[in-house]
């Protein structure tokens, strides 16, 4: 028990700390590049804290599992929006850009549409015997993440041409740059603390749950989900508290989004993924939790901390309910 409480302590520093390290080699990259930390956030950060995801769905697809894979993203992306979004705003309120409610936002949740719609076969399809994510659903998927893949590097070009066309001498461009062989230890120190961390978080705390006599099903719907979501909400709170809040937002829904599209697109690609465990309040939850984010960005362009309280505690009651009915 000492043993994996110590392992458990360990995963969260490190996780901390490579939040700390990606956040600051993130914003070094938007500044060098005149890029917005929003498309950094969306683009590398994004990738880069989805990995725990992607290891996981992908080994499960591998392994014979594939439910496992979708699982473990549907509960990541509904931990990401309410529970990650909440406690960060509930630490710092996060100010949202006007072109994040009116396009990023609104593309996360048709992901989360277009999903379900491939997901409930049974439901949309009277002649469905079973719920499958088949290999066409996966290049659907992936033809969806090339479209968000067009659209962020469009995003990124808008910037860096309004930036040259910009006066250089704000405050933040005054600020001394990092060299580039920094930025780069930093954002890979930063990718390891996380992933590794992560793991560690989750094998330490799943082994005190087991010896506590939690069963396997509670462990998946809490540690696994929320553990490997444990880098994006370490990064969006680090980022929140450094006023960074595009690279905040950007981080949660260019997660969301590759989860969806990139990583449950390549694993159904590589083998059909059977929709078990996952249900109709499941897929509902996804999509409401989305629609929650939109409209409190949508009141005044940023998300209080009372809005933050209210994602966390809709999250809690949704797991609450899940444990429930077990």
């Amino acid at each position: 028990m000492l043993l994996n409480i110590l392992l458990t302590i360990i995963g969260a520093a490190l996780v901390l700390v490579g939040a700390d390290k990606l956040t600051d080699g993130s914003v070094a990259i938007a500044r060098r590049c005149a890029i917005s930390e929003l498309v950094i956030g969306l683009t590398i950060v994004a990738m880069g804290t989805s990995l725990p995801e992607f290891v996981v769905s992908f080994l499960a697809s591998i392994d014979g599992s594939p439910a496992m894979g979708i699982g473990n993203v549907v509960g990541s992306n509904i931990f990401n929006t309410l529970m990650i979004v909440g406690v960060t705003a509930a630490v710092a309120p996060i100010a949202v850009q006007a072109s994040t409610v009116r396009k990023d936002i609104p593309f996360s949740i048709l992901a989360s549409i277009v999903l379900a719609a491939l997901c409930l076969d049974t439901l949309l399809d009277d002649n469905a015997s079973t719920d499958i994510l088949t290999r066409g659903d996966g290049i659907v998927l992936l033809g969806f993440f090339a479209v968000f893949m067009a659209y962020t590097f469009a995003i990124a070009h808008n910037d860096s041409a309004g930036a040259e066309a910009k006066d250089g001498d704000s405050a933040e461009a005054r600020q001394p740059e990092l060299p580039l062989w920094k930025i780069i230890i930093f954002i890979l120190l930063g990718l390891a603390g996380l992933i590794f961390g992560g793991q560690l978080f989750v094998n330490g705390a799943s082994a005190i749950a087991r010896e506590l006599g939690i069963s396997e099903a509670v462990i998946g719907l809490t540690l696994v989900a929320g553990g490997t979501s444990l880098p994006e909400l370490a990064t969006s709170i680090i980022a929140a508290r450094k006023g960074q809040s595009g690279l905040a937002i950007g981080n949660v829904i260019g997660s969301n989004l590759f989860n969806i599209f990139w990583i449950l697109g390549l694993c159904s690609v590589i083998t059909p993924m059977p929709v078990a465990g996952i249900s109709k309040l499941d897929m509902t939850m996804l999509i409401c939790s989305g629609v929650l984010f939109w409209l409190f960005s949508k009141t005044q362009h940023r998300i209080a901390r009372w809005e933050g309280l209210f994602l966390t505690a809709a999250y809690v009651g949704y797991v609450a309910w899940l444990i429930a009915n077990l």
